[in-house]
Parts: C-alpha cells; sequence; structure tokens
C-alpha cells in the first residue's frame, strides 16, 4: 500500500492504496463519493467519467498512482448546489430514467462545453459518443447540452 496526496473536488485528501487501485474505487470505496458509477470496468461506456485537469477521463481504468498533482473533480464537485448548467439543462430537459449513467454523462457534458462553449450538433455528438445510456435518451442528452451552451 502506498499513501497518496490527491486533490479531489477542491479539497486535499489522503488515501492509502495499492498504486494500481483505478481512481473510481478509491472514489467510492475509500472517500465515498458515490455518484461516480461502475459500469463496465474497461472504460466503454463512461458511467464512471471524472475531470482531471479538466479533461473528461473514465476513472475505472485511470490508476491512482498516476493522478497526485492533478485536480480530480467529480459529479459531486461540479456544482455545490447542482447548479451547473449543463444540471440545470438536464433537469429542463427531463434526461434521467434510470439515472445510471448520468453523472458520467454530465461531466462529459461539462467538459465539452469547458472547452467549445457552442458546439455544434456534430461535435456534440462526437464528444458524447461512447458515454452509452441503456435507456436510450441521446436525442434528450443533445438537446440539454445545447440548451446548457446557452447559459455557459
Amino acid at each position: 500500500m502506498t499513501q497518496y496526496n490527491l486533490t479531489i473536488n477542491g479539497k486535499s485528501l489522503q488515501v492509502d492504496v495499492d498504486p494500481d487501485t483505478p481512481l473510481l474505487w478509491v472514489l467510492r470505496d475509500h472517500l465515498n463519493l458515490v455518484g461516480t458509477k461502475f459500469g463496465c470496468g474497461i472504460a466503454q461506456c463512461g458511467a464512471c467519467t471524472v475531470h482531471i485537469d479538466g479533461d473528461a477521463v473514465r476513472s475505472c481504468s485511470y490508476p491512482v498512482s498516476v493522478i497526485e498533482d492533478k485536480k480530480v473533480v467529480t459529479i459531486e464537485g461540479l456544482s455545490e448546489n447542482g447548479d451547473h448548467p449543463v444540471q440545470k439543462a438536464w433537469l429542463e430537459h427531463d434526461v434521467p430514467q434510470c439515472g445510471y449513467c448520468q453523472s458520467g454523462q454530465i461531466m462529459t457534458a461539462a467538459s465539452l462545453l469547458a472547452e467549445n462553449p457552442h458546439p455544434t450538433d456534430e461535435e456534440i455528438s462526437y464528444a458524447m459518443n461512447g458515454n452509452i445510456c441503456r435507456c436510450g435518451t441521446y436525442t434528450r442528452i443533445k438537446a440539454a447540452v445545447k440548451t446548457a451552451s446557452k447559459s455557459i
């Protein structure tokens, strides 16, 4: 086991874990930040997406040993009161059904809009590609991203 000093959601935290432990399990099992979900374990579905230094990253395949000196933001840290423009647009468009993929979808959309505040439909589709929604709310997801882009 190795001790890591991490910056997560603006807080300095320490964990004592194996260097190969995926960030997802550090967040969920060691820090009780359970908004980030386990979906597939092979970085293919997007349910585990978090931001590392502003970039959307699949935390299930990202070992904790490579994130020291980086800033991690989870869905819990995206906004203090759930009022990030993407979160508000998600509610406005009634995107969630089962809700399982939503934190990953929202984190991916927020990263896109931070990088490109006014994306085209094609850019939204490209950025969101690979974030799987088993309920099939892709049309509402795209609409919500477009709505959020008007508030960024």
